[in-house]
């Protein structure tokens, strides 16, 4: 049997895996119980009582964070020369069209969310093979095609983000930095889990949310009191 370290034995006498935390103090465990040496993202899980293979219990939405990702995001802005301007006053990373277009046809996805504008979408469209199985297509119900270039990047750059129900019915999240103090972290998955719950599909029967973990990257998962968010 293998010999549980220090940091193992002290997780596992602060944390009982058989109850669900209210949201703050499982955020407080969340930080309490971490101890890799570089700033672990701490992420939501939920899962939810819908069938994603029928169009009418899809969940999909956006959501600003109000404290932000933690994160630096790299946008990547495909637009015509009359929006350039634009897109550098909201602060994109990579600008353009064409070049751009070819970059990524041959491969290149060294961002984490591209902008458009409906105009270029047929340029843009072909790009789905490499875009979509890494969830960077631009989509109008996420914000991301829009003339409104400059108020799309600046969302972004200050922690909006998109989620969608995976085929097993579960929601996954960014919320945040274990280096975040505890109540950010608690207030920015609030925002995630009261926004999902407005979500709610109208065709969904049963429990709606079954079930949310909070997790730091290395550390260890605990369940929510979903009753602590509503």
């Amino acid at each position: 049997m293998a010999k549980l370290s220090k940091n193992r034995k002290k997780v596992l006498g602060d944390i009982d895996r058989s109850i669900a935390y209210p949201l703050k103090e499982a955020a407080e465990l969340i930080k309490k119980n971490s101890f890799p040496k570089f700033d672990e993202s701490v992420d939501l899980a939920v899962r939810l009582g819908v069938d994603p293979r029928k169009a009418n219990q899809m969940v999909r939405g956006v959501v600003t964070l109000p404290h932000g990702t933690g994160k630096s995001v790299k946008v990547l802005v495909l637009c015509t020369p009359d929006k350039e301007e634009e897109a550098k006053a909201g602060g994109a990373d990579y600008i353009g069209l064409d070049d751009y277009v070819e970059k990524i046809k041959n491969g290149w996805t060294d961002f984490d969310v591209v902008i458009t504008m409906p105009s270029v979408m047929p340029k843009v469209g072909p790009l789905g093979k490499v875009l979509g199985p890494r969830g960077l297509m631009p989509n109008p119900k996420t914000g991301t095609v829009t003339m409104e270039i400059e108020k799309a990047v600046k969302d972004i750059k200050a922690g909006k983000i998109d989620f969608k129900v995976d085929k097993y019915g579960i929601i996954h999240a960014s919320v945040g930095k274990v280096s975040f103090e505890k109540e950010k972290i608690a207030d920015n998955a609030k925002e995630v889990l009261q926004t999902i719950i407005k979500l709610k599909p109208a065709s969904a029967k049963g429990t709606y949310m079954r079930s949310a973990y909070i997790s730091s990257t290395m550390g260890p998962s605990l369940k929510i009191d979903t009753k602590s968010v509503t």
